[in-house]
């Protein structure tokens, strides 16, 4: 698979992800259906039509956990191109502490972890190359060529 032309590149689903991150620690949940079933991931999912990023960061949030996030931010951007022709844009979104009960639902079992501690191996391969930037703080542009689950291409760049 030929990297896209990101320059002309058009999604077509637009999407988010949010990760609750205080004292050291982050929130991540095991997915347990839809894209990325049974990998680890932060919250996430599509942005409804007509609702903003930061709107579908929290909506998703409070639907597979039960947590209504605070002090959000976005963090970064990821680019997906899958070798079927899914193309996914995603804003990543971080959220200093969250209101209400975490929970499982029939969408996700969350988790506490240390940031230390992440567990990539049970992950999407290009967690690893952007996750750090996101814990660093620095905004951060993610470009990534997938054929299913295997990563085949990955770029980073600085900035939102």
């Amino acid at each position: 698979m030929k990297e896209p032309d990101w320059s002309v590149w058009k999604p077509t689903e637009r999407g988010v992800l949010c990760f609750i991150i205080r004292d050291g620690r982050i929130l991540l949940i095991r997915k347990k259906r839809g894209l990325g079933a049974g990998k680890i991931n932060g919250p996430g999912g599509r942005i409804e039509p007509g609702e903003s990023a930061p709107a579908a960061a929290c909506r998703e949030t409070r639907e597979e956990v039960g947590l209504d996030p605070n002090g959000l931010s976005a963090a970064g951007e990821l680019f997906f191109q899958f070798a079927d022709g899914y193309a996914l844009h995603c804003t990543v979104f971080t959220a200093r502490g969250a209101e209400g009960e975490m929970m499982e639902t029939d969408e996700a079992a969350p988790f506490w972890v240390e940031t230390a501690d992440i567990p990539y191996a049970e992950m999407w391969a290009d967690d690893r190359d952007w996750i750090p930037w996101m814990l660093a703080g620095k905004p951060f542009r993610g470009f990534f060529c997938f054929e299913g689950d295997r990563m085949l291409q990955s770029r980073m760049e600085s900035g939102l």
